[in-house]
């Protein structure tokens, strides 16, 4: 099995990355990753703004796809998530949803101990370890590994987790496939840019898929198929991402545009993953349910 060590960062999603490894489609790889931070906050009398941003949300990577090329999808199977036994949030003036609010720079070491964070003396939380960041190459431009888009990159999605197949589009030979940013546990929004974050390890399977069309990203959690959308506002993300899923409805189950807008009113849900990275982040879900009454299934 090919595994990618954490000193295979990388801190933008480019088409002119060294691949770190190769793997045939259908192979199983593993990716160890950083914290978002970089590894480098392990005390909490230490900063977010000792990092800086140039060390934010490095993706392990990326991996060489035996057979992908332009116009394919990539199936990102998740088979399993890893995380070490402890974690950090930090939080300051400026930063997130609360930025105006938040008067001083904190952070808090949080212990992973029985399945559970130990946020403080009565709170424990059960873990549901996540990938912030995944994605591919894009087509002809350099994004940081921080910023969401078509590629995929730091959508955090919570939903992107063990169990789920996450497709994202091939844009350059090899797809370059890159991930990181683990998170112990997150809240939709990640209102204060930052998740219970952790390092840890995913192992995948990867496998091209041609001559296939889906709006990208695309993510089936095993109960939910979602639709997967960043743009410059809330707003455009959530339009978009209803439209991605309106498009599923009509193109491969063959309903109206009137009837798929109106199931979609009253069985898609449309949610906020994040709303703190240069793009936000929203997703339309719909229950695979709907696609088997129909027959159809996702490659």
């Amino acid at each position: 099995m090919v595994t990618i060590t954490r000193d295979h960062s990388i801190l933008a999603m480019s088409p002119n990355n060294e691949a770190a490894a190769r793997a045939a489609s259908g192979a199983e790889v593993v990716f160890q990753t950083l914290d978002c931070f970089s590894n480098t906050i392990t005390k909490e009398d230490e900063y977010f703004s000792s990092v800086g941003w140039d060390q934010i949300n490095p993706a392990t990577g990326p991996l060489y796809i035996e057979g992908a090329e332009a116009g394919d999808i990539l199936k990102v199977e998740i088979l399993d998530i890893r995380i070490e036994d402890q974690g950090v949030m930090a939080v300051g003036p400026g930063m997130g949803v609360l930025g105006e609010i938040i008067k001083k720079e904190a952070t808090r070491i949080i212990p992973i101990k029985d399945g559970k964070a130990i946020f403080n003396e009565k709170l424990h939380l059960p873990i549901k370890p996540m990938i912030g960041v995944i994605g591919t190459a894009p087509p002809n431009e350099d994004i940081p590994t921080g910023t969401p888009g078509a590629h995929g990159g730091n959508m955090d999605c919570k939903k992107i987790a063990k169990g789920a197949t996450l497709y994202l589009p091939v844009n350059v030979s090899g797809a370059l496939l890159a991930m990181g940013d683990l998170h112990a546990i997150m809240g939709d929004g990640e209102i204060v840019i930052c998740g219970l974050e952790i390092p840890g390890e995913v192992k995948v399977r990867v496998s091209v898929i041609k001559g296939e069309t889906y709006p990208l990203p695309l993510l089936d959690d095993g109960e939910m198929v979602m639709t997967i959308v960043s743009a410059k506002t809330v707003d455009e993300a959530a339009k978009q991402a209803t439209i991605s899923m309106h498009s599923i409805l009509v193109e491969k189950l063959g309903m109206t545009i009137e009837e798929a807008g109106m199931f979609l009113s009253i069985g898609g849900d449309l949610k906020i993953c994040q709303v703190v990275d240069p793009l936000m982040t929203a997703r339309m879900e719909l229950s695979k349910s709907v696609f088997a009454q129909y027959g159809y299934n996702f490659k």
